[in-house]
């Protein structure tokens, strides 16, 4: 395998927009497999889980790996439901390129701009793929014209369709300007013919469109262009291939997995426009110094380095997933974990395909494989040395929703607390924490949908038979107004004493902040000696887990430390942290703070005889209509909703539209609970802090 013919490549677009039906297809048409399962009917293989099966709906990520021609593939599955968001994510971080994959009918949906923003976050170059051009209604121009408008991207159409819908038959490529027909059973035989005559004119303005927006990324191509001279097929390539990786345009390529057609010439432009691991530029941090920059080599012979982006329980041991940008890993290996400092010795190699895997002796850069039986979390970097260099972890949303979960029997307690580890330790976004106050296990996650299935994993593999309370929603509680604070700790009395003085004040963050807490220091003077400052941070952060309006984290705060004292004898770090947390016990609440809310942007999708009904209800659920749109008969409406008003939502939904409405969901912002609510909603911890005293 050289390194110039490896592409790894990440699947990922909205929930049922095809994208295991198309790994299906390209997992057939490279031979790895001999018959194309569906994902509705006995599971496709990617979807290897019996729930996957079952619900008809990727949970996690799947890893396989395919030759196409002389090139050898590793292909990433990813989830749609933002629930699982994090598998995207993790994939997303370790790939070198990636298959953006849209409906024909529903184009830029919100996942799809969800997916987008993931892929650049880890500046990922891209295709675009427009599926299901066999579905009626399906108009591939309109999609191009959402990806411009919607996700800013330089979306370029390379194929034109030969008819839509059910007359969807093949399409037309515009750099070679051939017609290509899917004959065979499965479309296996790729025909190519002459483009036919009542197409001609619309295939010649196509073209001229696609390259003068090549021409864009290329002064050699924009001079034949303005001579009217042929335009060499080589130089399109090129050109695409550029500006595919340096992230200035998506290609856009046509067809319908379903119905078999396009797929082929896919996996032709994946190929040959996606980067190679050598045409990535991967960075590192020095080990103890974020400063310093190591540059990575995807060379087998340097010193290694390389990421663990994937955990999973087995029933022989942990399995890692492991990236590799530098140097190579062999059967039996001793390697050194960057986090822990730990040496781990890695067993055994294997190449996965789904849920089978394969043994092999060593691994080099730039692949992806599993290795058993090593003991890391989520994130780590692996080296052939200590201390030597840490890459960038990945982004991990942090959860929106909690429910308790209380075994039925002392059995059950057992085999929960298994299942509870397991799923923290593979999964980021799945938190598991104890309430002080009523002692009752909570588990917290990105939706219903996602704790469901968590749910009932510990029902079927662990044999845990568990009862599940109401959800809960995680407020945030934020400052509205600055507060100062003048604060002295003082305890002089017996034994070693403890004096701390602090003076600074508290300020509300703007909304559009990244950061949720900002600590500034300006003290002059050394009124209070450098050695002490990080510790009254630490004893303010430390008190942000729990706000005194109703127990939930604080979000929004800026704390400027202006001034203080010490006491030569009396002060130290502990003396300092205990006085930052009593300062915020007494300073925080003069902020006058207000509760946050998670707010869900949701998209609806129903026949347009139901718009009436569904509006009313999410007005009911106070909710705000951000836009609404009906094509083809169907009414797409995207709101905004409360989470704490969106449980159980989807039964409403079903009910409203005689079975025949569906919704995506996934956060958007926190915003302020309006005053009502939030007495009510402190009034209802009050009480669960009173029953639980009890």
């Amino acid at each position: 395998m050289t390194l110039a013919k490896l592409r790894n490549i990440g699947i990922s677009a909205h929930i049922d927009s095809g994208k295991t039906t198309l790994s299906e297809r390209m997992l057939f048409y490279s031979g790895r497999i001999h018959k194309m399962e569906e994902v509705h009917g006995d599971g496709a293989t990617m979807d290897h889980m019996e729930l996957e099966k079952e619900r008809g709906i990727t949970i996690t990520s799947a890893a396989t790996t395919i030759q196409w021609k002389d090139h050898t593939i590793n292909l990433i599955d990813t989830p749609g439901h933002v629930d699982f968001t994090v598998e995207v994510e993790r994939s997303l971080r370790v790939l070198d390129g990636a298959v953006l994959v849209l409906c024909a009918v529903g184009g830029v949906q919100s996942q799809s701009i969800t997916v987008d923003r993931q892929m650049n976050r880890y500046h990922v170059p891209r295709l675009a793929f427009v599926n299901k051009m066999d579905r009626v209604g399906a108009d591939p121009f309109r999609v191009v014209q959402e990806m411009r408008e919607k996700l800013g991207d330089d979306a370029i159409l390379m194929q034109l369709p030969i008819g839509a819908g059910q007359k969807f038959q093949g399409i037309i490529d515009l750099v070679s300007m051939k017609a290509l027909y899917f004959d065979g059973n499965d479309g296996e035989v790729v025909r190519e013919e002459p483009i036919p005559e009542a197409l001609e004119d619309r295939a010649r303005d196509g073209r001229t469109q696609m390259l003068e927006a090549l021409a864009m990324y290329s002064d050699e191509l924009m001079e034949l262009l303005l001579s009217e001279l042929e335009v060499p097929v080589e130089l399109i390539h090129r050109v695409t291939r550029d500006a595919v990786q340096q992230q200035d345009a998506t290609p856009v390529f046509l067809g319908s997995a379903f119905r078999n057609k396009g797929v082929q010439t896919l996996l032709d432009a994946l190929t040959r426009y996606l980067p190679s691991p050598r045409d990535r530029s991967i960075e590192a941090k020095g080990w103890g110094n974020e400063q310093e920059v190591v540059a990575l080599e995807p060379d087998a012979d340097r010193p290694l380095v390389g990421m663990a982006f994937k955990i999973l329980d087995d029933p022989y041991g942990q399995l890692t997933f492991v990236r590799l940008y530098q140097g190579r890993i062999e059967k039996g290996g001793v390697y050194f974990n960057q986090r822990t400092g730990r040496k781990e010795r890695f067993g055994r190699i294997l190449r996965m395909h789904a849920d089978k895997r394969q043994e092999i002796d060593c691994a080099l850069a730039g692949d992806i494989v599993a290795v058993m039986g090593v003991d890391c979390a989520s994130g780590d970097t692996f080296a052939s040395d200590p201390k030597f260099c840490t890459l960038e972890s990945m982004f991990v949303p942090e959860p929106v929703i909690k429910v308790a979960v209380t075994p039925v029997s002392r059995e059950d307690t057992e085999r929960m607390a298994k299942a509870l580890a397991r799923f923290r330790k593979e999964d980021p976004t799945f938190r598991v924490t104890k309430d002080d106050e009523t002692g009752d296990i909570l588990i917290a996650g990105m939706g219903e949908l996602h704790l469901e299935v968590y749910v009932e994993r510990m029902r079927r593999e662990y044999n845990a038979n568990v009862q599940i309370g109401p959800p809960n929603v995680s407020y945030r509680e934020a400052p509205t107004r600055p507060a100062e604070f003048n604060f002295k700790h003082k305890k002089q009395t017996g034994g070693s004493g403890q004096y701390a003085h602090i003076v600074g004040r508290f300020e509300p963050l703007p909304e559009d902040s990244e950061e949720p807490f900002v600590f500034e220091e300006r003290v002059v003077g050394g009124r209070i000696p450098k050695q002490y400052i990080p510790s009254v941070e630490k004893g303010m952060r430390a008190s942000l887990k729990k706000g005194p309006v109703a127990g939930f984290s604080v979000v929004s705060l800026k704390i400027v430390l202006e001034d203080g004292s010490y006491h030569e004898v009396d002060s130290s770090d502990r003396a300092f942290q205990l006085c930052a947390a009593r300062c915020f016990r007494e300073t925080f609440p003069k902020t006058k703070p207000a509760l946050l809310e998670p707010i869900m942007k949701v998209e609806i999708e129903a026949p347009d005889r139901f718009q009436g009904a569904i509006t009313g209800d999410i007005t009911g659920r106070r909710g705000i209509i951000t836009s609404t749109d009906v094509r083809e008969g169907i009414s797409r409406i995207v709101v905004e909703v409360p989470l704490s008003e969106t449980f159980g939502y989807a039964t409403s939904l079903r009910s409203m539209t005689q079975g025949q409405g569906t919704f995506t969901m996934e956060l958007f912002c926190y915003r302020r609970v309006p005053a009502s609510i939030q007495q009510d909603i402190v009034a209802k911890k009050k009480e669960e802090a009173l029953a639980g005293a009890k």
